[in-house]
């Protein structure tokens, strides 16, 4: 089984299984790790943003100009920023990293 590990805000690692085909979002979900995802994986926030490592960044899809336009509204957005709902998991990404972001901003709730 691949894994992945989530880096908490607090500096804490957890390293926890990954199903193939599950995104970052729900595998965080799964573990109860906090990441809100407000619009459930739909890409109308940015609420499930994380901070990828940068050794595996460039090893993700492109992202797409809807998941772009979300991570401009995303907070402490980064080079390596990305939207968990938007991270599929492959073989390729066994061992990612991400890095939970300081804070969100839920748009949707204004």
């Amino acid at each position: 089984m691949p894994k992945i590990t989530f880096i908490e805000r607090d500096g804490t690692a957890r390293e926890v299984d990954a199903p193939l085909g599950l995104s970052v979002l729900e595998i965080a979900h799964r573990n109860k790790i906090d990441i809100e995802g407000v619009c459930e994986g739909s890409l109308a926030c940015s609420t499930c943003h994380v901070i990828v490592d940068p050794e595996w960044y460039d090893l993700l899809k492109e992202a797409s100009e809807d998941e772009e336009d979300m991570l401009d509204l995303a907070f402490g957005l980064t080079a390596t920023s990305r939207l968990g709902c938007q991270i599929v998991i492959t073989e390729e990404l066994d061992g990612l990293t991400v890095r939970l972001p300081a804070g969100t901003r839920n748009m949707m709730n204004t």
